[in-house]
């Protein structure tokens, strides 16, 4: 044989015998087959909303995403922050409202009323502010506002651990997500 018809016969997967394994189908035939198997899904999942209208607007692009996992060190870093923030606005806001109660004159009121009731005509050494005064509330504040920042970032940072388990075994959280319509 010419070294022609030696490479022809050689590489030709014309027919099968017994000891051969079948042959493949064309890539045309295997990916138009892929094709409308992803079609017919696609309008399986379609909403009956979102058929086209006859308007001639194009309907917007969805997509269907799975949450699978989320970054510990990502939740950990923001829940930190956010923490922190919240810490500020408590503390702020204990600071307005301490100030805002001490020039409306709501402390002074209180000493009187204790002093009537306790005292009589005596004179008393009572002063509400030394049980809550603004150094007193602040410094308490300053403290819960610490133990917060640490267990809210402890605790978010466990909750992505255990999401990250439980999306192992059931596979996250399917979100479908599409563009405006403008």
């Amino acid at each position: 044989m010419s070294e022609r018809t030696a490479g022809t016969t050689s590489g030709r997967r014309g027919s099968a015998t017994a000891d051969e394994p079948a042959e493949r189908p064309p890539l045309k035939r295997r990916l138009s087959g892929a094709l409308s198997v992803a079609a017919s899904e696609h309008r399986s999942n379609a909403d009956p909303e979102s058929a086209p209208r006859r308007t001639g607007r194009k309907q917007p692009r969805r997509a269907r995403l799975r949450l699978s996992r989320i970054d510990p060190w990502s939740v950990m870093k923001a829940s930190f922050l956010l923490s922190i923030a919240f810490g500020v606005v408590t503390f702020v806001a204990v600071f307005m409202v301490w100030s805002v109660l001490g020039a409306a004159g709501v402390w002074e009121s209180i000493n009187s009323t204790v002093a009537s009731v306790v005292a009589g005509d005596q004179t008393s050494d009572f002063d509400v502010t030394d049980y809550v005064g603004m150094s007193r509330v602040l410094g308490f504040t300053l403290l819960i506002t610490v133990i917060d920042v640490i267990l809210l970032t402890a605790i978010a940072t466990l909750g992505a651990f255990l999401y990250n388990m439980a999306a192992a075994l059931l596979g996250g959280i399917e979100v479908t997500l599409s563009e405006d319509e403008r």
